[in-house]
């Protein structure tokens, strides 16, 4: 799995390529009716909060109090075969568009269009066809910043790189780091060499102290991201830790990093880092799955995201929120989720999960993917 579900697929660990495509698949691009409804413990509740996204990710509160989400968007045709190394078949090679990769805002529960001139990328047909694009969203002062994680020849898009944008004023995009060329020049110590990616899944960023931090699952490591464009590497999580996959990443004193771990997904082995801004790493929660986001209340209570619980493979309903409160002890927020990618809390003390962020097929303008308001209980 890429950032998103290329993010599986690249988790691999004994597990063949064609294995998890042929296994994985065919689930995440199932009916609607295989999932069940998502379900709330007693005390929280669960509404859609805004529909219309294609692939919807990272999503953020703005300054002007609306929500902004980042979305892989619908994919492309475009080759590059021949041009640059590709990702092997079955699920390569990739094939993708300059534009189509979105930025979206919520206004009144209406989803309404910020920019959608980033690439957008996505695997085989005959694997699925899943889709990156943007990854993530962050804001510095009133200014938004995009993190991309699928552009690049690599994903079929020519003359693009991944990196950190900001987005202008009038709608125009501008490169402020690139990050494709930074893993290219800067290898971590232990990438996986069956399942290299040479542009990075960039997968999910936050905005600190003047500067972003950004996680890349394929490579495994944070790297600390100035505006003016300066790139350095805070973690290399390989060199510690292997092949783990790391995805999300919370700020709350230290970063707090969740992993997918690789396939096929077994319960219980995802875990949350923490990593000291020096770079210092050490496990903290234990006994969590497929882990794809993570998140702190006002009472610094932290809550993470599953992507999916009790199956081997992507499985859609089986997402879920828990609440750690305390060492080994969690509690099941909300259940039931259709294969979430990202979370984040609103000025309301709500939870805002991105939903259905892969799988159901792009559609334009509006697309299937959906972002739900989930009330947290004290």
């Amino acid at each position: 799995m890429k950032e998103q579900v290329r993010l599986y697929r690249r988790a691999l660990s004994g597990t063949s390529v064609l294995a998890v495509a042929t296994l994985a698949f065919p689930l995440v691009t199932a009916p609607v009716a295989f999932a069940k409804p998502a379900t709330a413990s007693s005390t929280a509740v669960i509404s859609v909060y805004a529909t219309g996204f294609n692939n919807p990710r990272g999503l953020k509160f703005g300054p002007d109090g609306n929500l902004y989400v980042a979305e892989g968007g619908p994919g492309g045709t475009n080759s590059t075969v021949g041009q640059c190394d590709q990702v092997p078949a079955p699920v390569g090679p990739y094939t993708g568009s300059a534009t189509g990769g979105r930025i979206s805002k919520v206004v009144n529960h209406v989803r309404t269009t910020v920019v959608d001139s980033f690439p957008s990328s996505q695997i085989s047909a005959g694997q699925g066809g899943l889709v990156s694009g943007v990854a993530d969203v962050a804001f510095i002062g009133n200014t938004l910043y995009a993190l991309l994680g699928g552009a690049g020849c690599s994903h079929g898009v020519l003359n693009s790189t991944n990196g950190i944008y900001r987005v202008n004023g009038n709608g125009s995009t501008s490169l402020i780091a690139d990050l494709s060329a930074f893993q290219q020049f800067h290898p971590v110590a232990h990438p996986e060499p069956d399942d290299f990616e040479p542009d990075g899944t960039w997968y999910s960023m936050v905005a600190e102290r003047g500067s972003f931090y950004a996680v890349e699952p394929n490579h495994g490591e944070l790297v600390r991201v100035t505006t003016g464009g300066q790139i350095t590497r805070v973690a290399d999580i390989s060199a510690s830790q292997g092949h783990i996959v790391p995805t999300a990443i919370a700020y709350h004193g230290n970063f707090y990093v969740g992993n997918l771990n690789p396939f096929p997904i077994q319960s219980g082995s995802s875990k949350i880092y923490k990593l000291t801004p020096s770079g210092q790493i050490q496990p903290v929660v234990w006994g969590l799955t497929a882990v794809l986001g993570v998140a702190f209340d006002h009472r610094a209570r932290m809550y993470v995201l599953e992507n999916t619980t009790g199956h081997p493979f992507p499985t859609p309903g089986t997402g879920q929120i828990v609440r750690v409160t305390g060492f080994a002890n969690k509690e099941v927020i909300a259940s039931g989720l259709f294969l979430p990618t990202a979370m984040t809390f609103g000025p309301d003390g709500a939870l805002y999960v991105s939903n259905k962020g892969f799988g159901p097929p792009a559609s334009l303008p509006d697309g299937p993917g959906e972002v739900l308001r989930i009330t947290v209980p004290d």
